[in-house]
């Protein structure tokens, strides 16, 4: 199980890492390199739309490579999808700017994102459920808990590596080239995931089905679409939490805070770092007590939180946006933290890859790739962005919501059961 994890979470770190290194790079450069005829704030806007279109294509890439999962193995799902999103990463980097190849430019870049998410959406559905198939249903919370850190490490790595470059490169050498240096990183990164996937043995759970799903996706359409749609919405605050820190944050302590892109990074980075190291725990909780209960709790920390982040941020004080950023955070993981295991245990195992990626998937365009977008243009105007609070609360209600309507899972344990029998 430990060879298992680190395999896991390894390869959803390095995945990861190059789906958030290209949400650093639209914060800081990618508006003025491949929209230079719009204004600053439409040239945000529209980065961020291709930041967008990656989320868009999660779905997709979870009902591709759900239906090889659920048809073929969950083994091979992991290998094919990191080839592919390692490759589409380094090839942003090699995209030539607007003011070599004009308009080809913003489309190359278009396509490779629409790719990278394509194979991000298939590697969480491969990571988590072999991890969890393998695992012991009482510890299958903390086990699976193991790629849930992938993102933070990944995000950690490619916001360490753009800090690094920040702060040792000038503003017009950081632009030049140097911003391409972390997408180049990723053909390394992604020849070491495949090195310590190619050992990893298929799931047992499996391997114990006789009677395959001939299309996965129609029969979670037919069975489980109300399932789908829940845990869709359910999910939608974290991805909208954690996109508002990282992403649309930073974007906005630059340019509208006059906050130096390094202080920004650094805040985000240590307050991610935090909320990596507690995931375990988090999930260890999730074992004890349930699924459902710690999910709703986050919910409720995110919408109660939302206005005072936001205050904290507005000051541009490095330690109260650090404290704006972790408090936001820690609800965050307080739900994802238990998501790798709630998620599988609601579908039967001849649809689980389809049915618990597109959940979570549909989840990330709901919050993910609206919020950047949503909320760069709410806080357009002068003072404190409030409306951007009001958004993210208002995301945190409905997420609480579907949580409230979906059933716990987690595994009754061995005692209770021959208490109950006796």
């Amino acid at each position: 199980m430990l060879r298992l994890a680190a395999a896991s979470l390894a390869g959803t770190a390095i995945e990861f890492y190059d789906f958030f290194v290209y949400g650093t790079a639209t914060a800081l450069v990618l508006g003025p390199l491949f929209f230079p005829t719009f204004s600053p704030l439409a040239g945000t806007l529209a980065a961020f739309a291709t930041f967008g279109v990656g989320f868009v294509a999660r779905p997709l890439g979870s009902v591709l490579f759900g239906h090889i999962g659920d048809r073929r193995g969950r083994r091979p799902v992991l290998v094919a999808s990191l080839l592919l999103t390692g490759a589409a990463t380094v090839a942003v980097g090699c995209v030539p700017t607007y003011d070599r190849i004009g308009v080809a430019a913003p489309v190359l870049l278009l396509v490779l994102r629409f790719l990278q998410g394509l194979g991000l959406g298939g590697e969480w559905g491969g990571a988590v459920l072999l991890t969890v198939e393998h695992a012991p249903a009482e510890r299958r919370g903390l086990w699976s808990s193991f790629p849930q850190i992938g993102p933070s490490l990944g995000f950690v790595l490619a916001n360490g590596v753009m800090l690094a470059l920040s702060a040792t490169l000038s503003d017009a050498q950081f632009a030049a080239w140097g911003w391409r240096v972390p997408f180049w990183a990723a053909g390394v990164l992604a020849a070491a995931g495949l090195w310590l996937r190619s050992s990893l043995a298929e799931s047992p759970r499996f391997l114990e089905m006789g009677d395959h799903a001939r299309v996965p996706l129609a029969e979670v359409v037919r069975g489980h679409w109300r399932l789908v749609l829940l845990t869709a919405g359910g999910l939608a605050v974290g991805y909208a939490v954690f996109y508002a820190v990282t992403t649309w944050a930073l974007a906005y302590g630059v340019e509208r805070l006059d906050v130096s892109r390094t202080v920004m990074l650094t805040c985000i980075m240590a307050a991610v770092v935090v909320k990596g190291c507690l995931t375990p725990l988090v999930a260890l909780l999730g074992d004890r007590y349930g699924r459902r209960p710690l999910c709703m709790a986050g919910c409720a920390g995110a919408a109660l939180w939302m206005f005072p982040m936001i205050g904290l941020l507005s000051t541009g004080e490095p330690l109260l946006m650090f404290l704006g950023f972790l408090v936001a955070l820690i609800a965050f993981i307080t739900m994802f933290a238990v998501i790798a295991a709630y998620l599988p245990e609601l579908y039967e195992p001849r649809v689980r890859c389809t049915g618990a990626a597109v959940g979570y998937n549909l989840g990330g365009v709901l919050g993910g790739a609206l919020t950047p977008i949503v909320a760069t243009a709410v806080a357009s105007g002068e003072g404190v962005p409030w409306g951007v609070a009001a958004y993210l609360t208002g995301i945190a209600l409905l997420s609480l919501g579907c949580f409230a309507l979906l059933p716990e899972t987690r595994p009754v344990p061995r005692l209770a059961v021959v208490r109950a029998a006796e």
